[in-house]
């Protein structure tokens, strides 16, 4: 390299590597040959931005001039054009004995071949897809000593020409392979006439000195031969480029035994022709940071600088390289358009994006449109039955066999013309055969046949009903996934309501479903079809719905539980229960037996919705600010996002190396923050699932983490083990303050919810407030203090400040430690109130209701309590957790709440519901007594009063016998567990049952 241009570097070092992110750098200079594989793995071993653009940078050191070059253009083409204007005075002048490689990385010879060749230029906005290119420079050494045929095959619009193109751009292919030159087609759909001026044209350009003939050829058979003679005499080892072919009749015009390469949307067009034969697929679209990159290039703005709508709308493009330039071409006309384009492509309007440019089609719907029209008649219908796919599914053979009524091998022949025609994609899972299509081609087909679709999901729906007429898909076959998750939705589609209803209503598609799929989508179908399942009666769907959402996390594990008991168990008004009871008593006659409880009408299942998302304890869940998503963590080191309606998976992220403590969701949603015991804090985009930032500076376990409560600066609080605090500004990616004065691990920080204080509390038995603004310490208030009293030996107390939570108004602070609640003055320190909740459990964790008094209480002894911090008064008792209860959490308007716990379950529920509730809560200490018609527990209510209950159970069939024969065989502890469990009844009554069930097994 040379003298100035290393100094150049050296000069502007500091700043280069405090600014650029290496990844697009380096594909650059990849894509540019002066970067090898080895040494971007060896950028990427490093630990943090600045190592890996140090390391880049001596690396770019030790090379050549072309090297600084690269680098150059590749700031440049990334948006540094600051950092790049710091080195433009040390390009060095490249001088004809190496090439006469251009500022963009092209050779004088490469430029001129191409330029002879007719080969395109690049687009005026242009990113790189290096593995892409290296793929079709691959084939094409192929052919460097022996003639044969290399299809770029894909769907329209992604990008084969232009990736073609981009391809023999490099010096050392044309020049081993191609000294004869590179000769570009662009042949399209022609008849038999425009193929022939096409090769009269091509002709006439390869001999211009009429050496071979004064006169063009008359036929396509004699511009073959003349073809054969020009390439073997003058153009001997060249390329011939045949861009954009439709049909396989027009290669044989080339099948002269020389090296070609076609791009096409067909992959069997080279079917016809003789000589060995190469593919590259082009299937998978742009990234999504691509997609963003070519919009910023069209406007000229750097990526961080697009506004919101940019992410939409490279989203609703799907990775296409031809919408998305076309959108930019757009947007570069019309820059205030961002709202307008992003709703047309919401909508699937693709006639309204349409923009002069290179490309043959100036929309997207003429160039898609063109494809379905060259399938034989035949086929177009069979294409157009697939409008009914969901996005993003594999389909299975079946399936389709099913739908067209039609053998195996006759279906993959029909569907086989549609992959080679880019038109449908096939992925080939050992055996098995599964099937998509494209995004925008799905969206193509829904709006060109909206007003079949109904019609044609009701097609589905009859053929599968002719196809397994009354029984159900076992997981043995191979089409069992595909029903379970989309027969409901062809249904509502083709709203057959009828059909709907009997699916959505049948305990035994609800038992099938949950053992395979678990509960969470069957919930979400109640809700997303209850326009149409409410048509006659929405108390029917109510039932199902709140039967699944209470009992959805039991059918959702193994051993599976009875069904039937579980409906038994439901209100006698229930038509859960009414077709419960329906199929108890047919089954009687097989020797079953079904317990039912008589006190049913005092059962009140308080909680909304139970899910269970991780394998492990859960350690902390919170709603996201919208109420929509929840966010989950625990023992089993993952995070968990899902909706908070139906408790549908929507993330799951193997997010730390030990177990993960806490989390939180930012102000605005987009991210989720995680910490754990592995020390680190790690931040997580909420909807990708992509990893944004990690934080690795405490010294110990990282015990919570929370987001301040506004946009206008993001801010992260942690704490840990190390007795330190710590604000991260996420803007500027760094640790903003340390925040040490504790003598202890920290274990709970939070926000006020104006953002102007920090408060922790530690195990050294202090609460400490914090200015955000200077990260001063405010004030300490010494927990301690307030235990002293009560204690013999003042100067042991050893209290553990578990949690603390502000009021809305920001004037009261929270406080739990021990079995008491403490409410303080933030201003003068002052003691407000003081709750004793229990003299046999400690409080776990406590949190504020926003916008009324009340106070939800975590307990060790798993349940959680409210009061109201005006009273004093508890005013719920909640109950239905089988084991402790690490955290409760209020939504942002304070209508419900959530409970996490170690055995494994996340409970949701309603606010006013659980405070209405005069369901009896029993304590443990009860005494029972068996009689001859039945049973009676005797257990204590409150402080004043017993509570007696008699005739628990009501019998079916000869179950009396059962139980006193348990009592026989020395199970008579296993019975009293399943009776102290009563206390749970009003809750939680089911799994007092399936205990039975479980005894009846181990009698047995």
């Amino acid at each position: 390299m040379d003298v100035k241009s290393r100094n150049h570097l050296l000069l502007n070092h500091e700043a280069l590597v405090r600014d650029i992110k290496t990844s697009y750098i380096m594909d650059h200079m990849i894509a540019d040959e002066v970067l090898t594989l080895q040494e971007e793995e060896k950028v990427k071993a490093q630990t943090t931005q600045k190592e890996r653009a140090a390391m880049l940078i001596k690396i770019i050191l030790a090379k050549d001039n072309y090297s600084y070059i690269s680098f150059y253009n590749a700031l440049l083409h990334e948006g540094y054009k600051d950092l790049a204007a710091l080195l433009q005075d040390g390009i060095p002048i490249i001088s004809s004995c190496n090439g006469n490689k251009s500022m963009d990385g092209v050779t004088s010879y490469v430029r001129t071949v191409l330029c002879e060749g007719g080969v395109p230029q690049r687009p005026v906005v242009f990113v790189t897809r290096p593995k892409l290119v290296k793929a079709i420079q691959q084939k094409l050494y192929n052919l460097r000593n022996e003639p044969g045929w290399v299809t770029v095959y894909g769907m329209a619009g992604c990008g084969k020409s232009v990736l073609t193109a981009e391809a023999l751009r490099d010096h050392h292919l044309l020049e081993d392979c191609f000294p004869g030159g590179v000769h570009w087609i662009s042949v399209g759909k022609q008849d038999k006439a425009g193929l022939l001026m096409k090769l009269q044209n091509l002709c006439s350009r390869l001999d211009q000195d009429f050496s071979l003939s004064q006169r063009p050829p008359l036929n396509i058979e004699e511009a073959k031969d003349r073809l054969r003679l020009l390439i073997l005499r003058k153009y001997p080892r060249c390329l011939m480029v045949l861009d954009d072919i439709w049909d396989s009749w027009v290669l044989k015009a080339f099948d002269n035994q020389c090296q070609v390469l076609i791009t096409s949307r067909d992959r069997s067009v080279t079917d016809s022709v003789t000589g060995n034969k190469y593919e590259v697929p082009v299937e998978s679209g742009l990234a999504h940071d691509k997609g963003l990159e070519i919009l910023s290039l069209f406007v000229n703005m750097k990526i961080t600088d697009l506004p919101e709508e940019a992410d939409s709308i490279v989203g609703e493009c799907k990775g296409s390289p031809l919408v998305v330039s076309l959108i930019g071409a757009l947007l570069r006309d019309f820059p205030n358009r961002w709202e307008y384009y992003l709703r047309q492509l919401q909508n699937k309007q693709f006639k309204r994006i349409r923009k002069s440019s290179s490309y043959d089609y100036e929309a997207l719907d003429e160039a898609m449109s063109m494809s379905v029209e060259m399938l034989n008649e035949n086929f177009k219908d069979y294409y157009k039955d697939l409008s009914v796919l969901q996005k993003d599914v594999k389909v299975p053979t079946k399936v389709l066999c099913i739908l067209w009524d039609m053998e195996t091998e006759e279906v993959e022949d029909i569907l086989q013309e549609f992959v080679n025609k880019s038109l449908l994609f096939c992925d080939r899972n050992g055996k098995s055969f599964h099937y998509y299509l494209h995004d925008l081609q799905l969206d193509f087909l829904t709006e060109k046949n909206r007003n079949q679709l109904q019609e044609l999901h009701k097609k589905i729906v009859n053929q599968y009903k002719k196809h397994y007429k009354l029984h159900i898909p076992t997981p043995a076959q191979e089409d069992c996934m595909y029903w379970y998750n989309f027969l409901a939705y062809h249904m509502a589609s083709a709203n057959m309501q009828n059909e709907l209803c009997a699916l959505m209503f049948s305990l035994d598609w609800i038992k099938a479903k949950t053992e395979l799929v678990g509960p969470a989508h069957l919930i979400h179908e109640y809700v997303e079809y209850s326009h149409i399942l409410d048509q006659k009666d929405s108390r029917v769907r109510e039932n199902f719905q709140e039967f699944l959402s209470l009992n959805g996390h039991l059918l959702g594990r193994q051993p599976f539980p009875n069904i039937i008991q579980l409906g038994l168990c439901q209100p006698e008004i229930s038509e859960v229960y009414q077709q419960a009871k329906l199929q108890a008593q047919q089954e009687l006659v097989k020797g079953a037996f079904y317990l039912e409880w008589l006190n049913k009408k005092s059962m009140k299942n308080l909680s909304r919705l139970v899910v269970r998302p991780h394998t492990d304890a859960v350690y902390h869940a919170c709603f996201s600010k919208d109420g929509q998503r929840i966010a989950s963590c625990g023992a089993d080191k993952t995070l968990q996002v899902f909706k908070a309606k139906s408790g549908e998976k929507l993330l799951e992220i193997k997010a730390h190396d030990d177990e993960v403590l806490c989390c939180a969701f930012s102000a605005d949603d987009r991210l989720v923050a995680t910490c754990s015991v592995d020390k680190k804090v790690k931040i997580w985009n909420s909807r990708t699932g992509q990893l944004v930032q990690v934080y690795e500076e405490h010294g110990e376990q990282v015990n919570c983490c929370q987001f301040n409560n506004t946009n206008d600066q993001l801010l992260l609080a942690t704490c840990s083990n190390d007795t330190y605090i710590k604000l991260w500004d996420l803007n500027k990616k760094y640790c903003r303050n340390t925040m040490f004065g504790h003598l202890n691990s920290v274990s709970h920080c939070r926000f006020s919810p104006d953002d102007k204080y920090v408060a922790s509390c530690s195990s050294d038995g202090t609460l400490k407030l914090w200015e955000v603004c200077s990260a001063n310490e405010l004030k300490t208030i010494d927990i301690k203090d307030f235990f002293r009293n009560a204690d013999e030996h003042q100067d042991d107390v050893e209290v553990l400040v578990k949690c603390c939570s502000w009021s809305a108004n920001c004037a009261t602070i929270m406080v739990a430690a021990k079995n008491r609640l403490l409410l303080l003055d933030v201003i003068t320190s002052d003691l407000l109130a003081e709750v004793l909740i229990s003299h046999h459990s400690t409080i776990q964790y406590c949190d504020f209701c926003p916008g009324n008094q009340l106070v939800a209480v975590a307990l060790s002894h798993y349940s959680v309590e409210l009061w109201n911090t005006e009273s004093f008064l508890k005013v719920a008792d909640c109950r239905g957790h089988l084991s402790w209860i690490h955290c409760v959490t209020f939504s942002p308007g304070g209508s419900l709440f959530l409970t996490s716990s170690d055995d494994q379950t996340i409970r949701i529920w309603e606010s006013s519901k659980v405070c209405k509730s005069s369901a009896l809560v029993l304590k443990r200490e009860l005494d029972v007594v068996f009689q001859d018609d039945g049973l009676m527990v005797l257990a204590i209510l409150n402080q004043q009063h017993l509570q007696e209950i008699s005739n628990i159970y009501l019998l079916l069939g000869k179950f009396v016998t059962t139980i006193w024969t348990f009592i026989g065989k020395g199970l008579f502890s296993n019975i009293l567990f399943c009776l102290w469990t009563f206390e749970h009844l009003c809750i939680r009554g089911s799994e007092c049952i399936t205990i039975f069930l479980m005894e009846k097994k181990v009698a047995n």
